[in-house]
């Protein structure tokens, strides 16, 4: 840092001796003093050509020759034969594209130097004597720390006071605070949006997020692109042919001035560092949503990715097991078998008792406080809630290894088939129903993957350690191209060797055993919001947000920015190409030449510059107001309870006599033509239009329509089986026909409202 800064320095310096010797020699030559003109001219162009050498010998000791060479040999030239007024006047361009590069690159550095500058060098330590102020490296593990408003949190920690509230946006990109409460953790660098609390240090500040954050920030700052340096070497072709073209401008006119024009025409100062600054420039950007991009060799290798590999469990899906279905036996509420089962779960530790007792809290169940616990490791818990024997846990465990009733041979069928955990629960030695957990596709999962394919991405693979059963369900959901199975660590780089063999490829992963596999690619992305720090340190680009659509926004914005330097290279040459040609006819002299050439140079660093804004911010239109997504989303969740009867009705038609029959397909169709169809019509006349002038274009509402249309045309068949249906006509053909009928609309309406909801989420972020 401290080389780089002596070098802008010296180029400020530099650029001011050539600003002075221009003016002090135009003053002269003003009075008269032509003389002394030339001589001032001439001084101020030495320090410039001197300080060009000393640089291109360093580059070409390094192995590197680049187009800096033609600015050198014009001055030179320029000084040779008395031109020193054109002399001057290139090396305040040279001098000048240096000082405009080193702004644009600060500029486009901002948002990564913040990360750093914002970091936490001191923190409350609470001891026996009081709090004291300590440097942040000396706080151990175990340390109580005090962090008071608008403080940064220093180390990662867990909360022990009843609550805080913290601004996670410098590490999710998320702007709105998020409470967290006692026993939750606490990032460092997240910013205390509250009250002041107090937490345990959980790591050192040297293993703390933020600082693996500030170690890649500095990656991400020092790194320099193949592509730069296939940049310079264009300098092998424009250089000779620059010489080639001056030499035959000189010698068809016998003018050496002619040739000395042609050379400063074509002076590329700062062309060649239009790429490093649209480079930075996407750097940056992808930065400030959350996505961690290590300079600008992962940048460019994003955008020639032409294959997307992805992990399956925490990458594609949620990750961790989650409540996604309850299975009442018939006669029992669903609420009830939750209720149960989330009150004896509150004694136990492990992962799954945690989201069954979430999920009961998260519909609004009262849970009473069990005793007398008995816990089988691995199999469930047996104990006392409110005077009752509750067990909760595999049906061995619950069932006592008999043989499943009908409707529990079901429940470990659908567990199979979703590769679910089944979890049973009994009430004093009587079974009432079983919980379904299981890893679900993120929300933005679909999206994600759409977005890629617009990226360009011709092939999207999916290679994960799960059985092949699970893992093709989910590929055949996001119609992914291939799909390996039951792959190990050292499985998984082979087939990212073999993929690499056809086409560019990504990895994109969340956990140690992704981690080979990331560093084998061409580029490897880590889901770093709650991945292993193995995965993030050996990936390329870290997602910060954990948001499996900021994969597809990184390669876009690196696409981009390669796009925009190519384009600023292209049209730079063009320019200066033609230049050179009006020099070589005697049209433009040395110091007009050298005018020309500075404005293409400033108009092609102008436009590499555009890779700072997203493509989108002077086309952006107004977000929905967030209240408006919530509203939408709480209509869901309202026909959610609808949903769930309607499978509970569909599974009570398994083994059912003919009236029940009749009476639960009328009740299923009223279920259906009340709520649901009501729902999506209302959609469509009133929700759709409002939508449409949030979102880019209609593509998207295009789609959720046909399902509208889908979903009201099993309304209307479910309709036309239960009009006049009388016991007489319900044989177990019509039964099975409505059963399906039935299991369609359940299951397509709630895969359009999860649809719906990652629309709402695009429209308010505008």
């Amino acid at each position: 840092m401290v080389t780089m800064d002596k070098e802008r320095l010296l180029r400020r310096a530099l650029i001011i001796i050539a600003l002075v010797a221009l003016a002090g020699g135009l003053a002269a030559w003003g009075r008269g003093k032509g003389e002394v003109a030339t001589w001032i001219w001439g001084l101020g162009t030495l320090p410039v050509a001197a300080a060009l050498l000393i640089s291109m010998l360093r580059d070409f000791l390094a192995g590197r020759v680049g187009v800096d060479a033609i600015a050198f040999v014009s001055m030179s030239a320029a000084l040779v034969f008395g031109e020193t007024l054109a002399g001057v006047v290139v090396a305040v361009m040279y001098a000048g594209g240096n000082v405009l590069e080193d702004f644009a690159v600060s500029r486009a550095e901002r948002d990564l130097k913040s990360l750093v500058d914002r970091a936490p060098r001191v923190a409350h330590r609470i001891g026996e004597l009081g709090v004291e102020d300590v440097a942040i490296d000396l706080v151990a593990v175990g340390d109580a720390i005090l962090v008071r408003a608008g403080e940064v949190v220093p180390v990662d920690g867990l909360i022990t006071s009843p609550g805080a509230m913290l601004d996670e946006s410098a590490l999710t990109g998320e702007p709105i605070p998020v409470g967290r409460r006692s026993g939750e953790k606490a990032l460092s660098g997240t910013l205390n949006a509250g009250e002041t609390f107090e937490m345990r240090a959980s790591a050192t500040a040297g293993a703390s997020t933020y600082a693996k954050i500030v170690r890649l920030v500095t990656a991400a700052q020092t790194a320099k692109a193949p592509f730069i340096r296939m940049a310079d070497r264009y300098a092998l072709l424009l250089l000779p042919l620059t010489l080639l073209i001056a030499g035959a401008a000189w010698y068809f006119s016998g003018d050496p001035i002619r040739g000395l024009a042609v050379l400063v025409a074509a002076t590329p100062c700062p062309l060649i560092l239009a790429a490093p600054v649209a480079f930075i420039g996407g750097v940056s950007q992808a930065a400030r949503i959350g996505i961690l991009i290590k300079g600008g060799v992962p940048l460019e290798a994003l955008a020639r990715t032409r294959t997307v590999m992805f992990d399956k469990t925490g990458t594609l899906t949620i990750g961790g097991a989650r409540l996604i279905a309850i299975e009442a036996r018939p006669g029992e509420s669903p609420d009830d078998v939750l209720r149960w089962a989330g009150s004896l779960e509150q004694a136990s530790h492990h992962v799954v008792a945690a989201s069954i007792v979430a999920a009961a809290l998260a519909r609004g169940l009262s849970l009473e406080m069990p005793g007398n616990i008995h816990e089988t490791m691995g199999s469930g818990l047996e104990g006392q809630v409110g005077g009752r024997r509750v067990c909760v846990g595999s049906h061995n465990l619950v069932c006592g290894g008999r043989k499943p009733e009908a409707w529990a041979s079901r429940v470990l069928r659908r567990a199979a088939w979703r590769s679910a955990l089944s979890v049973f629960v009994s009430v004093d030695g009587q079974t009432i129903g079983a919980l379904l957990l299981g890893d679900e596709l993120r929300r933005e999962t679909p999206h994600a993957v759409q977005m890629l394919r617009n990226a360009g991405i011709s092939r999207i693979v999916m290679v994960t350690g799960d059985r092949a059963d699970a893992a093709e369900t989910i590929g055949a959901a996001l119609d992914l191209d291939a799909v390996l199975a039951d792959r190990v660590p050292s499985d998984k780089v082979d087939a990212v060797a073999m993929e690499q063999r056809l086409s560019p490829t990504l990895m994109v992963g969340d956990g140690i055993n992704d981690a080979p596999a990331l560093a084998a690619a061409n580029v490897g992305i880590a889901m770093g919001a709650r991945g292993a720090s193995a995965s993030s340190e050996a990936a390329d680009v870290v997602i910060l947000v954990d948001r499996l659509d900021r994969v597809a926004e990184a390669v876009v914005i690196a696409k981009r920015a390669r796009r925009i330097a190519m384009q600023s290279i292209g049209a730079g040459m063009a320019l200066s190409g033609i230049a050179m040609g009006f020099a070589a006819l005697g049209w433009l002299p040395p110091v007009a030449g050298a005018l020309t050439q500075e404005a293409i140079d400033v108009t092609v660093i102008l436009n590499a510059l555009r890779a700072l804004v997203p493509r989108h911010r002077f086309f952006a239109r107004t977000p929905m107001p967030s209240a408006t997504a919530t509203s939408l989303r709480a209509e869901h969740q309202h026909l959610d309870t609808s949903l769930d009867r309607l499978r509970e009705i569909a599974d009570a038609l398994d083994e059912i006599e003919p009236p029940a029959a009749v009476a639960l397909i009328v009740e299923a169709s009223g279920i259906a033509g009340r709520e649901i169809v009501e729902h999506e019509r209302s959609d469509e006349s009133n929700v759709y239009p409002s939508l449409s002038k949030f979102l880019a274009d209609g593509t998207s509402l295009g789609a959720m329509s046909r399902a509208h249309r889908e979903i009201l045309h099993l309304a209307r068949l479910l309709d036309r089986l239960a009009t006049d249906l009388t016991p007489a006509d319900a044989d177990r053909y019509l039964i099975r026909d409505a059963q399906r009928v039935i299991e369609s609309i359940e299951f397509l309406v709630r895969m359009h409202n999860a649809q719906e909801e990652d629309i709402y989420e695009h429209a308010v972020t505008g």
